[in-house]
Formats: C-alpha cells, sequence, structure tokens
C-alpha cells in the first residue's frame, strides 16, 4: 500500500531525537523538577520537536511519492499543527500565559475548519463549528494534561492512530486519513524508546509541542474521517469518543476535582488516574501498560461495532464499553482503600484489574436488560405496535444513545457508588434524577443527528423516563431483599421486641440486616401505634398483653429495649415470658458525646 511510505516518520523521528540529545541543545530546553512533575531530574523536553519533524516528513513523503493527494483539508491539520508546536515551543521556553494557549487553540481549530474539514454529523452550521472549535480544543487540552508519566501519552495515542488508520482502511476509508494516522502514530513509536525507559529516568520529555500536536492531530483526525459523514449513525459517533476514552475521562476527572477544590485547572498536579494507580501500588509501567489496554479494549469494542454498523450490537458494545469502565473505576476504588489502610501485600496485579468485581458487572448487565426493556415498552406503549420501517429505524439508532446517556448518568449521580443492600427510600432518588436527565440528553443528541419525522419522540422519552425509574429502582430494592428473602428460608429464632420506639426500630434494623433472628412482632404500650405496622412489623399489643402475643406469634424469645419503663409493666413481660419457657433479656442501648474541648486563651 502506497500510504505506508508515511513510515518514514519513524526513523526520521529517531534519528531528530538521537542528534538533539547529542547536540549542545540538549541542555538548554530542560524541565525542572517541581512538586507538580513526576520526574527528578533536569530532563530535555524536545522530544516534540522530533515527532512533529517525523509526522510532517512522513506527511511529505506520502505526498512525494503521491500516495496521498494536496488537499485543503490536509493543508489545514498541518498548518494548525505547525501553530500549535511552535506555541508549544514557546511554552517549554518561556511559559506562556493559559489564555495565550487557549488563543493558539482556537486559532488552530478555526484554521482545521476554514479550510474545509467539516462536523457533518449535525446539519446546523453554527452548531457544527461550535462542536469542531470545542471538540479540538478540549482533545489538545486532554493529551496536554495527559502528559504526565513517561510514556502514557505517547502510547495512547499510539493506540489512537492505529484505530483511526484501520477504520480510515475498513469503514471510512480516506488516503489522508490513513497517512496523517500512520505518520503520527509511528513518530509517537519512535519517541517512546527515548521516553518509556522502565525502571530508568527518560531521555527526552515530549513538552508542550510535542502534546499539543498529538491532541490536535487526533482530535483532527476524527473530524476527518467518521464526522464528516452526513447522516452518520450512533456507531460513527462513538467511534472517536472512545477510541479518546482515557484521555477524556481522565480529563474530565480532573478538571472536576481541581474545580472542586478550587485550584486552576491548568496548574499541573499529581492528581491524574495514572498517578493514582502509582500511589496505590502499581509500578509507573505497569500503570501504563494498564490504562493502554483498557483503552485499547474500548476502542476495539468502537470499532467492532462501527463497522458492523448494527444498531442492536451498538447497543450491546455500549454495554461492554460501560463493563469496562465501570470495572475499571472499582479496580481503581480497591487500590485506593487499599493504600488507605496501608494493607500489606505484594503490588496489584494487572489481571486482577481486568477480572470483573461480580456485584457491579451484575449491576450494569441488569440495568441494561432493564433499560432496553423499558426503553421498547414505551415504544410500543406509544406506538401502539411495532411501527413502520422508519419508525423502528429510529428505535434502534436511538437505542444506543439512550443507553449510553444513561450509562454516563448513573455513573454521575453515584448510583454505582452505593451498596444497595442497605438503601433506603431517599438511595433510589438518584435513579430518578438520572434516568429524567439522560432521557432529555438522549432526546437532543438524536433531533441533533438526524431527521426523526412522524417518530413521537417526546411521548416515548417521556414514557420510558418513568418506567426505566420504577423498573430499576425495583431491581435495586430486589437487591436489598434478596438477603432477607433467602434468610427466611432457613431457622431464625423469632424475636418479640418489647418498644416500637427509636430503640426498638434500631434493634429491629440491625437483626434484619444482621439475620441473626426475626422479629415478629412489636409489644408497645402507645395506643397511637396498636396494631399498626412498622418497618414491616405489627404492633401486636401492649405489654400487659404479653402472654398472648408469645403465644400468637411463636416467639422464641423476648428483647426489652424499654428497661426505663415501670416495673409493674415489666414484671408482666418477664412472668409472660417465663410461664412461655422463653428467655427475656434487657437490652440497653446509649449513645454519648463527647463533651465540646474548651480552650482558654489568655490575653495579656
Amino acid at each position: 500500500m502506497d500510504a505506508l511510505v508515511a513510515s518514514a516518520a519513524f526513523p526520521v523521528t529517531a534519528a531528530v531525537l538521537w542528534a538533539l540529545l547529542r547536540s549542545p541543545l540538549g541542555g538548554r530546553l530542560v524541565a525542572v523538577p517541581t512538586g507538580e512533575r513526576w520526574h527528578e531530574r533536569e530532563t530535555p523536553t524536545f522530544g516534540g520537536v522530533g515527532i512533529f519533524v517525523g509526522f510532517v516528513a512522513g506527511v511529505l513523503v506520502a505526498l512525494a511519492v503521491g500516495a496521498v493527494e494536496w488537499s485543503s483539508e490536509l493543508g489545514g491539520i498541518l498548518a494548525g499543527a505547525a501553530l500549535l508546536f511552535t506555541a508549544g515551543l514557546l511554552d517549554d521556553l518561556r511559559h506562556l500565559s493559559p489564555l495565550a494557549k487557549l488563543a493558539a487553540q482556537v486559532t488552530a481549530a478555526v484554521i482545521v475548519l476554514a479550510s474545509g474539514l467539516e462536523v457533518e454529523i449535525v446539519g446546523n452550521d453554527v452548531l457544527a463549528w461550535a462542536i469542531g472549535i470545542l471538540w479540538l480544543v478540549v482533545i489538545t487540552n486532554a493529551f496536554n494534561l495527559l502528559d504526565n508519566m513517561d510514556g502514557l501519552a505517547a502510547t495512547l495515542a499510539a493506540i489512537a492512530c492505529g484505530y483511526f488508520a484501520i477504520d480510515a482502511v475498513t469503514e471510512h476509508e480516506s488516503e489522508t486519513v490513513l497517512v496523517l494516522s500512520l505518520a503520527l502514530g509511528l513518530a509517537c513509536a519512535a519517541f517512546l524508546p527515548f521516553n518509556l525507559r522502565p525502571g530508568r529516568a527518560a531521555h527526552v520529555f515530549m513538552g508542550d509541542s510535542g502534546s499539543q500536536v498529538l491532541g490536535f492531530g487526533l482530535a483532527s483526525l476524527a473530524l476527518a474521517s467518521s464526522w464528516t459523514v452526513a447522516g452518520t449513525t450512533t456507531a460513527t459517533i462513538l467511534l472517536p469518543l472512545l477510541i479518546l476514552a482515557i484521555p477524556i475521562l481522565d480529563t474530565t476527572l480532573v478538571t472536576l476535582k481541581r474545580l472542586a477544590e478550587r485550584r486552576p485547572v491548568t496548574q499541573g498536579g499529581r492528581d491524574h488516574t495514572s498517578h493514582r494507580l502509582v500511589y496505590y501500588g502499581l509500578s509507573e509501567a505497569k500503570a501504563v501498560l494498564l490504562l493502554a489496554l483498557v483503552a485499547g479494549a474500548i476502542g476495539a469494542t468502537a470499532l467492532a461495532y462501527n463497522v458492523l454498523d448494527n444498531g442492536r450490537l451498538t447497543a450491546f458494545g455500549v454495554l461492554v464499553t460501560f463493563v469496562l469502565l465501570v470495572q475499571f473505576g472499582s479496580f481503581l476504588s480497591d487500590l485506593e482503600e487499599r493504600s488507605r489502610r496501608g494493607a500489606p501485600g505484594p503490588e496489584p496485579s494487572l489481571w486482577r484489574a481486568l477480572v470483573f468485581e461480580p456485584r457491579r458487572l451484575v449491576e450494569v448487565v441488569v440495568d441494561f436488560v432493564v433499560l432496553c426493556g423499558s426503553f421498547l415498552a414505551a415504544y410500543l406503549l406509544v406506538v401502539g405496535g411495532t411501527g413502520t420501517e422508519n419508525e423502528r429505524s429510529v428505535f434502534l439508532s436511538a437505542l444506543p444513545v439512550l443507553l449510553g446517556a444513561r450509562y454516563v448518568a448513573f455513573v454521575a449521580f453515584g448510583v454505582y457508588r452505593r451498596v444497595w443492600r442497605f438503601a433506603t427510600a431517599r438511595d433510589a432518588l438518584p435513579i430518578g434524577i438520572a434516568c429524567v436527565v439522560s432521557a432529555v440528553a438522549a432526546y437532543l443528541v438524536l433531533v441533533a443527528l438526524r431527521p426523526i419525522g412522524s417518530f413521537p419522540a417526546v411521548e416515548i422519552f417521556v414514557v420510558d423516563a418513568v418506567l426505566a425509574t420504577v423498573r430499576v429502582g425495583a431491581s435495586r430494592m430486589t437487591l436489598r431483599l434478596l438477603p432477607e428473602l433467602q434468610g427466611r428460608r432457613r431457622h431464625r429464632r423469632r424475636v418479640l421486641v418489647v418498644g416500637a420506639g427509636a430503640a426498638g426500630r434500631g434493634l429491629a434494623r440491625e437483626l434484619r440486616e444482621t439475620h441473626q433472628a426475626r422479629v415478629v412482632g412489636f409489644l408497645d404500650d402507645n395506643p397511637r401505634v396498636r396494631r399498626r405496622r412498622i418497618l414491616g412489623i405489627t404492633v401486636v399489643g401492649s405489654t400487659d398483653e404479653a402472654a398472648r402475643a408469645i403465644g400468637s406469634t411463636r416467639a422464641e424469645e423476648v428483647l426489652v429495649t424499654i428497661p426505663a419503663a415501670p416495673q409493674e409493666r415489666l414484671e408482666a413481660v418477664v412472668r409472660a415470658a417465663e410461664e412461655a419457657g422463653i428467655p427475656c433479656r434487657i437490652v440497653r442501648r446509649r449513645t454519648e458525646f463527647s463533651p465540646p474541648e474548651t480552650v482558654e486563651v489568655s490575653l495579656p
């Protein structure tokens, strides 16, 4: 294939870096260790020079042999990359202000869009330009922030380039995208031996001149491939988002964390996902490898169902993607807890990171079945049957969009952070909010991407939000009640609790959750609760009815939670228990709050 001549980027990048390391320039452009960075000695930062020169050389060789034809779009991408390379190099030398860097990024984005590279997944020109500029700037900064550990940014960029190259050969055939992907990916591959040296310090960093070129180049590849296809499918939209999922998610999490801590987003720091992996026990090399494996797996799922272009397969691909992301998040949480407790033991293995945590896996899979069923039920109810061919087509297009939006909302609103075995009614509120928010988001995305004709989208999404809230909530309550139902199958001693107040209710909850015993009734002298049900347990009578209550409930033990009750009433309960031949115990619970410390200050 003629496009393979773009592999000239590899030797050119390697030669440039080798030469610069042996030239006097090697000691002039260096990164000094600070508390915000991940290195411990002065390191040259001209890696971006080698990457950019190699990238351009690969494209020029392809142009020279006719592997790709010159176009305004190709010129726009190269011009934008050159601008950001220059701005990044100045930043490495002089430290540009965040505003100056943003201005350069926006200018580069405008150059690309003005060259004729359009976002055709939406029909509105203004919206298309806004999406294009935002996408280019966000991904550029994502890789700028991702360049925080040796080999990380270049490894993930090389993986992404590989997927864009495969897509350019299989689904969205484009010699331009193929040449750009090969040139940029091979430039990254040539840079890695100089930067990723397990157990040893890096020879060179890529600096802002390299990270910005990588981010801008990858964002441009997305625009030049799948996002320029008019009448695109959901799988086409997801392809670049999932190929670049790890940089996008890492940047999002870091941005939210720094905003919450009221720190500048542009300020460096050791709060990235890669840093957390190292803090929690992985070596730097294994942290990079783990993130590369996750990025590769997610990209593979995106490419698979993009090539096959099937609505049902796309929906399944969304499930696989979020299973990987949620499991990876669970692994990070486990590492964080392990580090917090100072738990001894061997370094966490990569295999453990890829083994599914059963409870989270069950929740995500159950949600997939429930959400698909809710959307299908809403469609059948509103349409009144299977509908027309166009309505079925819109339904299949909308399903993956809704699933993706709903999973994102579930993660954002903490649905997967809750332990549903101990959930209360208040914990069901985030489910309802997430279902409503995701329904609105999915509707907006759907109408922006394709004409829906007579498809009753508003009515279907409203009904779906209600059904999904009820059904997901019911599935979680089932998880909460399942241990109790299982516990009823085996014999547990039957307990009659005297006192339906706070102490009695607390004891009943504890016995229910620990499955130590089964509370078969309350005794309480308050006439307002007589014969009522509290926590699903009946108040079977007052204390002077203890004998009858013990017989009717077949109680095997009596627990008294109101030891301060009148002596004659407690004696009646104890006497009834003795006559029935069952034990009677008094439960005393006391909560003590330490008094606030008083600080005396002597004034002169």
